[in-house]
């Protein structure tokens, strides 16, 4: 399933849940409102646009400094935890966590499933010093290598 659909039945579902709410809200007396005796020939119709090029939805592969911030920031307090751990479970976790980083920030998991040594490069830029912390606690010579599941 793509994005685009994932997006439209997410999109649909938040409709149709609201219509349904102000249905609900519109006795307002607590009775259950009495559906006409004759049928009516109104009918509801959803139209959904396509997206466009320039719809300015953000790029869904591109890691921003944020994103390389919050990666940093989901690190950092587990990594004594990794440490206690042990470097099997330490690393089990450790994909947990970039996992997580990588759903949280538009799907990133494609990208690092590309390149797996993109997680080294940003955590070289923005936290080095939990990378190293990382580097030890796990008993890897890189990031790349302890993740599984992205090869």
């Amino acid at each position: 399933m793509n994005r685009l659909s994932i997006a439209v039945r997410i999109v649909l579902s938040a409709g149709l849940l609201t219509a349904g709410a102000q249905l609900a809200a519109c006795s307002g007396n607590g009775e259950p409102d009495l559906a006409p005796a004759t049928p009516t020939t109104n009918s509801i119709s959803i139209s959904i646009p396509a997206p466009s090029s320039s719809s300015g939805a953000p790029n869904t592969d591109e890691i921003t400094t944020a994103a390389a911030t919050q990666l940093c920031d989901m690190i950092r307090p587990e990594v004594g935890t990794w440490r206690d751990e042990g470097t099997v479970l330490g690393k089990i976790s450790f994909n947990g966590t970039v996992h997580n980083w990588a759903a949280r920030n538009g799907g990133l998991n494609d990208v690092v499933i590309a390149n797996r040594k993109i997680i080294d490069t940003i955590t070289l830029e923005h936290c080095p010093d939990v990378r190293q912390q990382v580097l030890d606690a796990l008993d890897i010579p890189d990031l790349a290598s302890g993740l599984a599941g992205f090869n």
